[in-house]
Parts: C-alpha cells; structure tokens; sequence
C-alpha cells in the first residue's frame, strides 16, 4: 500500500494501527512490524541489507506475512527505489510493505503500479477541534472557540501542527484565547491589522502609525508578516473593486521594497498613506 498526502494527516498512525488491529498489542516486539525512516536512511545499501533481511525472514505464529513500513518513503534515491521495487517483487509472499510519502510523485512508476494508492487529505476543522478540545480536557486547559478556530487555520489541517501550537500556548497561560496563539505564533491578530486599515481610511493617520510603530518596535512583529496579515483583511475594506487593486499592486511592490533592504516603516507608512488618500477621496 501507498499512503500518499501532506504531513500530520495520520499516515504512519494509520499503518501502526493497521498492524495492531493484526497482530495484537505486541506486534513490534513479536518481529511481525518493522518501521524504518527513509529520511535517515535512504540509501540502497539499507535496501540491500536492512529492508531484505527482514523481508525474507518467514513469519512466525500463524500469521501468513509481516509488514514492512518504509516512512517518508519520497526520499528514497532512485536506485534505493529500483532496489526496493525487486524486493517487493521477491518477498511478496512472506512481506507486505506500507510506504508512506508526502509527495508521490517522487516514488517510481513501478513501485506505484504495485501499490493500492490511498490519498491523505487534510483533516477536517470538525475533528482537529475536537481532539484539541479532548487534549485540553486532560490537561485542564480553558481554551476558548475562537482560539481553536485559529489554530486549525494556522495548521491548515495538520493534526501534529495543531497540537504544538494549543502545546506552547499552554507553555503562557492556562487559558487561552485568540491572542494567547497569536503571541505564540508570533503573528498579528486580525484585528489589530483590521483596526489599523480603518483608522487610516477614516484619516487618522498618526493613530495607525502610532499602531504599526508598536507591532513592530514593541511586539516585534517581522514586516513581512505585517504585510501578509494587511493582504488578509484588505479585501474586507470599504473600498471599491477598483481601488483593491492599486492597493494590492502597491503592496506587492512594498513587499519586493522590503525584501531588498528598503526600511520597513517607510514603506508601510507609505502604503497608509495611499489607503489615507483613497478614504479622503
């Protein structure tokens, strides 16, 4: 079997799970699983050695083959994956193999022909929420909605991503909110940049720069996350369609500015500027 998708999806859970629900509790010490990581050892001599005494060796206690799963299997070198693909061929009948890959585009066609290929999505908002809501039961954390909602947008549906986060927000305070994640990100919350955006467009110039003084002096905020944060909430603006453009065109010009060594409060103070200009129009 080909486990194929993005990381922290349950890949390497669902093939440990798979092997329990055969073998029993003990599935690894009985020598019925073996696990080995391509990333640290992805050449073709763990092929040759490690991979090939393993899968030739006849299974014991009635079970009719042992499994072998090869993870982070894309990082295999193409002879590795040559060498693997005879082996597969060799020692089907005492061996089956699960590869777990985040891009499998990177596995040969010959070792995809072999496999059953199933497809990894990222998980839904509905379970992270829900395991990160069971984790902070057991750790008797106070976690409000809105944090859980920003931390599953941050790890775009990657469970370990997830748990990390709600982890280190915890490492702060025993209750979290939107801000608490925001702080451990190191991200700007969406409403302070929503509140900067509108005081520029109302003409209160001074006062939004005054706001993006304290982001970055203060909070320490990078620039670059500034103005990934401003093209987030610059959609949400009462502007015309017309009016969006120039300044999402400014803004990637801005962007460019910075990354070249141009000072990051000039140009962001030149970008409210431009939204000043438009409110006062």
């Amino acid at each position: 079997m080909l486990f194929a998708g993005p990381p922290g999806v349950g890949k390497t859970a669902t093939a440990h799970a798979f092997a329990r629900d055969l073998f029993g509790d003990r599935y690894i010490d009985d020598g019925h699983f073996l696990e080995i990581n391509a990333s640290d050892e992805r050449g073709i001599q763990t092929i040759r050695e490690k991979v090939k005494m393993f899968a030739r060796q006849i299974p014991m206690g009635g079970y009719g083959f042992k499994i072998l799963f090869l993870d982070e299997s894309d990082q295999l070198t193409d002879d590795a994956q040559h060498a693997f693909r005879r082996v597969m061929e060799q020692f089907s009948t005492t061996c089956r193999f699960i590869l777990a890959a985040n891009y499998s585009n990177r596995i040969i066609e010959p070792i995809q022909s072999r496999c059953a290929v199933f497809r990894f999505r990222p998980l839904v908002k509905a379970d992270v929420i829900k395991f990160l809501k069971r984790i902070a039961d057991g750790e008797e954390l106070e976690v409000d909605d809105q944090a859980l909602e920003v931390i599953y947008d941050f790890s775009e549906g990657d469970m370990r991503k997830a748990i990390n986060i709600l982890q280190a927000s915890a490492s702060i305070s025993k209750k979290i909110d939107e801000k608490t994640v925001y702080r451990v990100m190191g991200y700007v919350s969406r409403g302070e940049i929503r509140k900067i955006l509108e005081l520029a467009l109302s003409g209160k110039f001074s006062e939004a720069r005054d706001e993006v003084r304290r982001l970055l002096y203060v909070q320490g905020i990078l620039p670059s996350d500034i103005i990934s944060a401003i093209y987030r909430e610059l959609f949400y603006l009462d502007l015309s369609e017309e009016d969006k453009l120039e300044l999402l065109d400014l803004l990637g010009e801005i962007d460019y500015r910075i990354s070249e060594g141009a000072t990051p409060e000039v140009q962001l103070m030149a970008f409210l500027a431009r939204i000043a200009a438009k409110g006062r129009r």
